[in-house]
Order: C-alpha cells, then structure tokens, then sequence
C-alpha cells in the first residue's frame, strides 16, 4: 500500500488540487478538522446549504430533546460513528478513532434541551452554529464537533468522492459500496443506507474531502480561543448595568493577585454565569469572519507542505540505495534500525525543517510520533501505535509473534518528566508488555534542552546507552544541505 491517495490510486496529485481535495494519507490519519464556520462563512451556495443541513438536523434534535427521550433513539440520533474513511483526525498510524460516544450525545441532548432552547433564533449573533457546543460543554472539541459535522455532511462527501473517482480513477480500483447513514430521512426519523462507486482500499472505501472546508489547531469559533479573548467580552455588552455585573463578578473571582490558573477559572466562571457573553464572542467571530478562511487556508497549506510534501521528500531521501526498508533480523534491530536513519536525516539532510517549521518546533510529542509513523509505514512487522496495557500508553509497539517485541517511546527535551521517565516509566512498560527490549527517542530543539538532557543523561550514566537516541532538531546549528 502506498502512502497518499494520489499514490495509492493513480492519481495525479495535481487533479486533486485542481478538484480542490486535499491529499490524505491512507497510511495514518492527518490532523485536519472539519470547520462548520467554513461552511457558514463560504461564498459557495452548496456550502451555505450544507450548514443550513446542519442547522436543520439540530433543530430536529432541539424540538425532540424531551427529558425522558428513549434511549434507543438517542443512540440512533445523538451517536455516531467517525467517518474513518475520510482519514482526518488524531488517530496515528491508522484510522480507527473513538467517534462520538455517551459523552457527546448526553451533552448534546442536555444542551439542546437546555442551554440550546433558543437554538435557531438566536437575537445576538447573525446565525446558529454548532461549535456553540464546545463552548459550553467541557470536553467536547474540535475532534467531536468536526465528527459531528462530518457525519450530517457525508452524503456530500460521498458524492464529491464518487464524481471525482468516475473522472480519475481507473475502474479496477473501485468498487460499489452500501453505506450506512448516508442521510437523515426526516419523513421516517431515520437514517438512509445509499449505494456510491467509490475509491477502494481494502474491504473499505476512501473520501475524499475539500480542502477549504478544513482546518488544523482549532476552529474558528473554539473555547480556547474564546478564552484568550476574554476581555473583549464585557466591553461588547450594550447594557451598561449588566456589563458592570459582568465585572464586577470577574473581579469578586479573581482574587487581589491572580496567576494563570486563577485567571482561567475566574474566567470560565464568569462565562457560566453570564453565558450571553459566549454569543458576544460569536458574534466577534461572525464579525471577523473573512479572516476565517485565510488563517485556516494558511493552515491546511502548512500542513500540506509538511505532512504530504515534505514526507515525500523525507521518504526518498530515507530510501535512497533501498536499504531503509529492508527487514533485518529482529524487532529491536528494526526499530534501532530505522530510528538511527531518522535521526541521520533530520540532523545531516535538512530533515530538521519536518519537525521544525520556521523555526517554531512542535510543541506536542504527539507531532514528532506521527512524522515518525510516516516516514516507517513499510514493514513486514506488526505495528501498534499508542498501545496500552493499564499502566499508560506507549508511543509504538513493534512485533514479530509472541516473544519478539520492541517498544519505542518518543519525548521531547523540554519534557519536565523526563528524568523519572528515564528512570522508571518504561521499564514499567516493558514488564506490562512481556518485552526487553525498547528503544527510547528524545528530540530536542533548543541549546538549553539539549544540554539539560545531556545532564540527565550523565547523572544517570546512560551516555553510553545505545537504546536511547538523541535527535538534534535545532534550526540554529545547522547548514543547510542545499548550500553545503
């Protein structure tokens, strides 16, 4: 199986461009979201009938939201699975994410039947937006609102997919498929199964999805971003007794000397106790929202450039006399194997810029695992990401039958646990695992963190530990190989 769908399937990937699809992996999901924002914000009528669709199954839900509501139909109307096939989100090294569970669909129901009752006639912001639900329901983010959407949508997808495949793709790599809860039948109260000839891997199929629908970090109307904004907030209220309300309870809650956290709850207090300050922070979005698609389009063209660009260019390089990815003898050889070439590229082939964009580096262990994942996608070996046996996740799980299993753990140099890592986290792992073996992969990207790691290093005399690899990721030491 190859890498990308333009690989996988033939495909010029200029043909994608021009369609306006982006170019997913096929290997691991890409952290790209669905923005609904997009869709409300877009000047293109089939968009703005798309939010208006999920607009319309919200109020469905709103006018159906009794208290005593049969569970059976919250499952049927509140739960859905991810649309997988899409292959965006955070799963690593595959597709098969958590979807919308109980916790989604109760928040869902509650809010709607609650804090949602107006939900459609709204008097403050120009329209109803689903990411309102982000705002006030903790742990709901942009992975469930993207999931939410992607699924009132998929019989769009399903179609933009199914046109480009009749134009493109060689029919031997298609195939005729049943899918379930393609459509709302708001006759029936049910969801629609719909045939398509679509792209086919596998058992499965692919969707393909436009590319100016998407975002990556956040959506343009997100709580973190509400939070950041905060102060802006009160000053909006045109009330002027209810805006010295506002105040005055922020002040009561915020304390005669306030840090980070102090302020942060004080916040989110204030926004629950005055939750018509989240439709002044909408309203603010709605008002900025031709910067929406020009932040998220520069997104998307970063992510671009380095989950599908640059992994290209990173996977030749790796590849180069085609010793990269051949098998050696056993698990731990693979994987010591394959993480010294990542190292010798991002340190000796300007391989440093994959993980280090404009000199910003990622700031989530999580980033650094997944271009890691994908650069490693062709082996003979089981591999399992993010595997956990009780005792926490591990980055990888490489296994050649019961008795041959290799473990890698990523970290990066500013980790703060990093020394009690060191020290006991993966032994622990190991034990749970049956393995000893591990390899462990600490990248850093500034002079302060790799000497702080060197140290750590020394004080617990693993300098010499050939299982533990160092990967210099600094953009401030290094000659780039083009002018070399």
């Amino acid at each position: 199986m190859e890498l990308y769908f333009s690989q996988q399937f033939d495909v010029d990937p200029d043909a994608l461009e021009d369609y306006g699809a982006f170019d997913v992996s096929v290997v691991s999901d890409l952290p790209l979201f669905i923005d609904p924002f997009l869709l409300f914000n877009s000047g293109k009528p089939e968009y703005q009938q798309l939010h208006n669709d999920i607009l319309k199954y919200l109020i469905f839900l709103r006018d159906h939201a009794s208290s005593d509501l049969d569970s059976a139909l919250i499952d049927s109307w509140y739960r859905f699975k991810e649309v997988k096939q899409n292959w965006l989100g955070y799963t690593l090294f595959g597709n098969q994410g958590a979807g919308l569970g109980k916790d989604f669909a109760v928040a869902l129901h509650g809010a709607l039947g609650a804090i949602f009752a107006n939900f459609g006639n709204e008097t403050i912001t120009s329209g109803s937006h689903l990411e309102k639900l982000c705002l006030i329901q903790p742990g709901v983010g942009k992975d469930n609102i993207s999931d939410f959407a992607t699924n009132l949508i998929k019989h769009y997808l399903l179609d933009y997919t199914q046109t480009f495949a009749q134009e493109h793709i060689a029919q031997e790599h298609c195939a005729t498929f049943a899918v379930a809860r393609a459509a709302f039948n708001y006759e029936t109260e049910s969801w629609e199964t719909r045939r398509y000839c679509l792209p086919q891997l596998g058992k499965d199929f692919v969707l393909l999805t436009p590319t100016d629908m998407l975002t990556r970090d956040e959506t343009w109307i997100s709580h973190p971003d509400m939070m950041s904004k905060f102060a802006q907030l009160p000053a909006a209220v045109p009330d002027a007794q209810l805006r010295a309300q506002i105040n005055l309870y922020f002040r009561k809650r915020l304390g005669p000397k306030p840090k980070a956290r102090a302020r942060a709850e004080a916040t989110q207090r204030t926004l629950e106790a005055f939750p018509q300050l989240i439709d002044y922070y909408i309203k603010l979005q709605e008002d900025n929202g031709d910067r929406a698609q020009h932040v998220s389009a520069e997104k998307v063209d970063d992510t671009r450039e380095v989950l599908v660009d640059q992994v290209k260019r990173a996977i030749e390089a790796l590849d180069q006399g085609g010793e990269f990815y051949k098998k050696p003898t056993g698990t731990y050889s693979e994987c010591l194997a394959r993480a010294k070439w990542f190292k010798q590229y991002i340190e000796n082939q300007d391989g440093y810029k994959l993980i280090n964009r404009a000199g910003e580096p990622f700031s989530r262990e999580s980033e650094v695992q997944l271009f890691f994942g994908l650069v490693w996608y062709r082996t003979e070996f089981d591999v399992n990401r993010e595997v956990n046996n009780g005792r926490g996740p591990v980055d990888y799980k490489v296994s050649a039958g019961a008795f041959d299993k290799t473990l890698i753990e990523f970290k990066l140099g500013s980790n703060r646990s990093l020394k009690r890592n060191l020290e006991k986290q993966v032994a622990i792992y190991e034990k749970a695992n049956q393995t000893r073996s591990s390899v462990k992969v600490i990248v850093y990207y500034t002079e302060e963190d790799e000497e702080r790691v060197k140290a750590i290093l020394k004080a617990l005399k693993l300098e010499q530990e050939e299982s533990i690899l160092l990967i210099d990721a600094r953009g401030d030491n290094k000659l780039s190989a083009s002018k070399a």
